[in-house]
């Protein structure tokens, strides 16, 4: 569990630094053009990881459900959507709704068991956490500042 923990900060962490890099890039030289760079990058470096660490096969891909095949388009959408978030919002409002965004359809996901997900159940306690969270959001974009 310690390991899940620490990879879910290390994820959240450089979600947020890459979203900032992205819109940098962005902002440079195009927000499709970064977005085909980003990919781009990611997939040279994920098939040179590949080259030194396998842990399963892609000849089982036809036996995967075809509908997980769509997580490639997802990070597609994931990396565009963040950097017009961030530019439009800045990066602390954008990556707190980010987050509530992400917390309100895992709970979604657990509750209904979607994707095979076991299914846990999502009690007022947890409803009042993301209330808290977006009173939180509200209060860091609206409020004066000092």
């Amino acid at each position: 569990m310690l390991w899940g923990i620490v990879f879910s900060i290390v994820a959240g962490m450089t979600m947020s630094v890459q979203g900032v890099m992205n819109t940098r890039l962005g902002e440079g030289i195009g927000n499709t053009e970064a977005n085909v760079f980003v990919q781009g990058t990611a997939f040279l470096l994920a098939a040179a990881v590949l080259l030194f660490h396998r842990d399963g096969s892609f000849t089982e891909l036809g036996q995967v459900n075809k509908l997980y095949w769509l997580g490639g388009v997802l990070g597609i959408v994931i990396t565009l959507t963040v950097m017009l978030g961030i530019k439009s919002l800045g990066t602390t409002v954008a990556i707190s709704v980010i987050l509530i965004s992400q917390l309100l359809v895992a709970a979604l996901i657990d509750a209904f068991g979607f994707m095979g997900s076991e299914k846990l159940a999502f009690s007022w306690t947890k409803y009042a956490g993301l209330a808290l969270m977006i009173g939180g959001m509200l209060l860091f974009r609206y409020m004066p500042k000092a």
